[in-house]
């Protein structure tokens, strides 16, 4: 293993050919705090929301014709306290500097933007595919996920599976936190989120459990979906970044993942249990339990499930334009459906797909500093650094990253045991904060209202620490 003075030494020279590295590492940062804060910003913007509406009440501000009134402060600090437009907004400061470099300018910052390819725009390699496909995946496919006849099929089919073991609220969340994870390896990681948080908001969300209970319900959902998509190797994004390169099919990606899998659901979700028996048992249902809505035809719920196929194998195929025309066949079929729809959800789905874009581009510049680092590193460590990476910057990213270092992809003994150790601890790490794996802003945006004022990341992380250590463990260590 070289000396930490050659890792140092290659980090330098590769900053000094190109310093807009090093600012492009720095505004990276400011995001990753900005993320770790939002809670601040969102708190301020309730407090001058108050004041706001205290002054409104009394006719001391203007209002609209409507009643209508808001104050811009409180408007663009709710804006600073979205975590999921936190990387878009950074991505937006980055594009600005661009811009502002000298030798970079407004040419070379719309081709990395447009692609996020640092080396495309350089002009050192040709145009690859356009890395936004999995934001714009993630978009489509949180749209779907959220539609009534989803919603309801799963609803059915996991409520059914809780009676079977009493039906009480216990049983509802230990069902979700299980199977649904699970599911995420069928119908991808984004779906299964997004279904699971819905199913969680209505069924025991709404029973108003304590907030340490409440955090640590979210973290076992962020952990759980980052490591049960993780049974096939087109449901994770982690995993989907690497399969081709590496050659892992379905078989590859089970064998070694699925026992680390299971264990850490079963042992996460039963140490939890455990812990909040009492409460989870005196947790009772107010008024008639929460249902999916009844009625909604076959063929309706089936052609749904079609339109989310017809997503994923695009994805897989790397066609977003057919993707697109995917999601606008699903809007005319809602259209045409009405009795059997919900409204549109599209606003957590759009600011989820903002985050991953801007995420594309800020991590897009990260490589010049983790590749060097991961080479360096053995594979018990590589477990480590992947996870606290993954952290700070999207476990997608992390095995992408990964897999554009020649080594990993040789085959071998070696590289094996480094393939698996970046990829399980990239699946580890997925649950700690909300930036670590792509559904998890989906399922902070649906459950966020039941936090007060927004969910902290601290707790967050510490609720999911335990969770994470068994995941890295089992993960790392049991291999089929």
């Amino acid at each position: 293993m070289p000396a930490p003075a050659s890792l140092w030494t290659e980090l330098s020279a590769a900053a000094q050919s190109d310093p807009f590295l090093v600012v492009a590492t720095g505004v990276f940062a400011l995001a990753v705090l900005h993320a770790f804060a939002a809670p601040i910003f969102a708190r301020a913007a309730h407090r001058l929301e108050s004041a706001h509406a205290a002054r409104v009440a009394v006719g001391a501000a203007p209002v609209n014709e409507r009643g209508e009134s808001s104050d811009f402060r409180a408007a663009f600090l709710h804006l600073l306290g979205e975590v999921e437009a936190v990387f878009g907004l950074w991505a937006l400061v980055l594009f600005a500097l661009l811009i502002a470099w000298p030798g970079k300018g407004w040419d070379f910052a719309c081709r990395y933007v447009e692609s996020g390819d640092y080396a495309y725009a350089l002009g050192t390699a040709a145009a690859a595919p356009s890395k936004f496909v999995e934001p714009l995946f993630v978009f489509v496919i949180m749209a779907l996920a959220s539609a009534r006849p989803v919603v309801n099929l799963a609803g059915r089919a996991l409520g059914a599976t809780a009676r079977l073991f009493g039906g009480s609220p216990a049983a509802h969340w230990l069902t979700l936190l299980t199977l649904a994870p699970l599911l995420g390896s069928l119908i991808t990681e984004p779906a299964a989120m997004t279904i699971a948080a819905w199913l969680l908001s209505r069924q025991f969300f709404v029973l108003r459990p304590s907030e340490s209970l409440k955090y640590a319900t979210l973290a076992l959902l962020f952990v759980n979906i980052s490591v049960g998509g993780a049974l096939t190797h087109f449901a994770a994004p982690p995993i989907v970044m690497v399969a081709a390169g590496w050659g892992w099919g379905l078989a590859d990606v089970f064998r070694q993942f699925a026992p680390g899998v299971l264990a850490t659901i079963l042992l996460s979700n039963t140490l939890y249990f455990l812990y909040f028996r009492k409460e989870l048992a005196a947790l009772r249902p107010e008024g008639a339990p929460a249902s999916p809505e009844p009625g909604v035809p076959f063929w309706v719920t089936g052609a749904h499930l079609l339109f989310m196929v017809w997503t994923v194998a695009m994805l897989a195929g790397h066609h977003p334009i057919l993707m697109l025309g995917g999601l606008l066949a699903f809007l005319a079929f809602t259209v045409a459906t009405p009795q059997w729809q919900s409204p549109l959800r599209l606003r957590g789905p759009l600011l989820v797909g903002f985050f991953l874009a801007g995420l594309v581009v800020l991590g897009g510049l990260q490589g010049w500093w983790i590749g060097p680092v991961l080479l360096r590193l053995g594979d018990q460590a590589l477990l480590v650094a992947a996870t606290v990476l993954t952290s700070f910057n999207d476990n997608a990213a992390i095995t992408y990253l990964a897999a554009q270092v020649p080594a990993l992809a040789a085959p071998g003994g070696v590289a094996d045991a480094l393939r698996h150790a970046v990829v399980a601890g990239a699946l580890a790490g997925g649950g700690l904060t909300v930036i670590a794996n792509a559904p998890n802003p989906a399922g902070q945006s649906i459950l966020s209202h039941h936090f007060d004022g927004a969910v902290s990341a601290r707790k967050l992380a510490l609720w999911a620490l335990l969770p994470t250590l068994l995941a890295v463990l089992c993960l790392g260590f049991l291999r089929g």
